[in-house]
Formats: structure tokens, C-alpha cells, sequence
């Protein structure tokens, strides 16, 4: 998970200022820790207070979603998330935005099985990206990370991901050119998988993903979470992104750490 948040922040300053190739220091006085990994912290906790209580993890996602996001205002909502955050019924929106697929990673971390995953990544989307083309977002990178975590090869990847998914006919250098900033899970999930799957390195998906362009900390976030699955990541990277994190986001953060270890110790 932490893969999706170091994604997310080393994104983050070039959201609006994209930068079109693969040479730049990965982490800057500008980075932060926007609303991607914010929601991604929130749904692990979902996660981890559902397997506790045995509780509803879609009541629990909502719960942990609101709680813990409504303490970050200005981190770069969009409008209709922003607007269900601080409803008092918040309800599902139809939404197909990219928001669904790039907090998704602690559902693909936590699954134990193919099938798991899925689940679990609906669960915590339909509360508010309830649109087919938001689900199929989510769980493709839900099912991804799985199959990284799995020791699936490279290959096995886009197979499953091209049969069940999105089509990968293209590869980076010929988009990134024409590619823009774009906010839909079908326009963005399949770039970034495609991201990872042309990288050499943990390090290396994120720099492919910021040298595309468009929303890039969504993008990274996305790349990093599944990169993570694959390659693991450098302890100077892990470390300098959890540095972005305040105090409370960390201790979520240390919680996961401790949860996903008794998982592991328990398979």
C-alpha cells in the first residue's frame, strides 16, 4: 500500500505542471500527500475494522472515508467526492472517476484469493463510484496487485487484464504526445497499467507514470500500488514518502504494517 501513497505524493507536483519524460528528482519541497493517499489510508482502515468486528466494510468504508477525509479539506477533492464526504446520507453518485481505482490498493493487498479481491474492492467503491465503468476500474487494479502479490509474470498480467478488462494495444511512447488530463477510470486505469507493465523498477513505474503526463498523482498512485505488488520498493523510497504523512495518517499507516503481517503469519 505504502507503493500507492509514495506514487501519489511523488505525483503530486506535477498534477497541473505535467513533465513529459522520465528525468527529475523523485521527491521535492513541493510533493505532498494529496487525497489519494488520504483515501487510501481511510479504506485501510475500513478494511482492518472490518475484519476485527466481522462489521460491514461498505457501512465501515463510508464511516473511515468521512472521518478521517473530513480532516483534510483542501487536499484536492473533486467536487461530487467533496460533496458526499460531507453529506450527512451520503449516498453513490454514478460516479466513474478515476477517485475509485487509485485507493483501491489495500483491497489487493488484504485479498487471500482472486475472488477476495473483487469483493473487497467493490465493497469500498460502490459507496460512491457505483457507475459499471467506476467498479471495473477498481477492481482491475484491485485484481492486479493481487496477481503481482501472486508471482503472476509480467505477461499473465496483461492477459488477465486484456481478457476481463481493457484492451493494452498500445504502449507509452506513442501516447504520451496526445495523452491529457483525464478523470475517468477508463481513460486513466489502463495507462497506468500499461505504466508498470513497460517499468524496469519500482522507481522506474513512477518515473513512466509522471513522463505521461495528465492526472499524474492519480496515475502514480495507481502505478505504485501495483509496482509495490511486483517489485517491492527500496527502504529509502518507503521512507521518505512516509515522511509526507502527519502523525495520525502514519499511525494508520503502522496499523496496516501490523495487520497485513498477522495476515501473512496466519496463510
Amino acid at each position: 500500500m505504502i507503493g500507492a501513497i509514495a506514487g501519489d505524493i511523488v505525483g503530486s507536483r506535477f498534477e497541473f505542471h505535467n513533465h513529459r519524460n522520465k528525468d527529475f528528482e523523485l521527491f521535492d519541497r513541493k510533493c505532498r500527500a494529496t487525497d489519494d493517499s488520504i483515501m487510501t489510508l481511510a479504506l485501510a482502515k475500513a478494511i482492518m475494522e472490518a475484519s476485527k468486528s466481522k462489521g460491514n466494510l461498505s457501512a465501515l468504508a463510508v464511516k473511515y472515508m468521512q472521518e478521517i477525509g473530513r480532516k483534510y479539506p483542501r487536499c484536492g477533492y473533486g467536487r461530487s467526492f467533496s460533496a458526499w464526504m460531507f453529506s450527512e446520507n451520503p449516498l453513490p453518485y454514478n460516479s466513474y472517476g478515476n477517485g475509485a481505482a487509485m485507493r483501491v490498493g489495500p483491497a489487493g493487498f488484504a485479498a487471500s484469493s482472486q475472488q477476495e479481491a473483487i469483493e473487497l474492492a467493490k465493497a469500498i467503491t460502490e459507496v460512491t463510484h457505483n457507475h459499471p465503468e467506476g467498479i471495473k476500474g477498481a477492481v482491475s487494479v484491485s485484481k492486479a496487485i493481487f496477481f503481482a502479490r501472486s508471482g503472476y509474470s509480467k505477461s499473465q498480467i496483461k492477459f488477465e487484464i486484456e481478457r476481463d478488462f481493457y484492451p493494452l494495444n498500445f504502449n507509452i511512447d506513442e501516447i504520451r504526445k496526445t495523452y491529457e488530463f483525464n478523470e475517468t477510470c477508463q481513460d486513466t486505469v489502463p495507462q497506468a497499467i500499461e505504466c508498470f507493465l513497460e517499468s524496469e523498477s519500482f522507481e522506474d513505474a513512477l518515473r513512466i507514470g509522471v513522463s505521461l503526463g495528465g492526472d499524474t498523482d492519480t496515475i502514480c498512485a495507481i502505478v505504485g500500488a501495483i509496482a509495490e505488488a511486483h517489485y517491492g520498493m527500496d527502504e529509502a523510497i518507503k521512507e521518505k514518502a512516509l515522511s509526507y504523512l502527519d502523525a495520525d495518517l502514519r499511525a494508520i499507516y503502522d496499523e496496516w504494517i501490523v495487520f497485513t503481517d498477522k495476515k501473512a503469519a496466519r496463510s
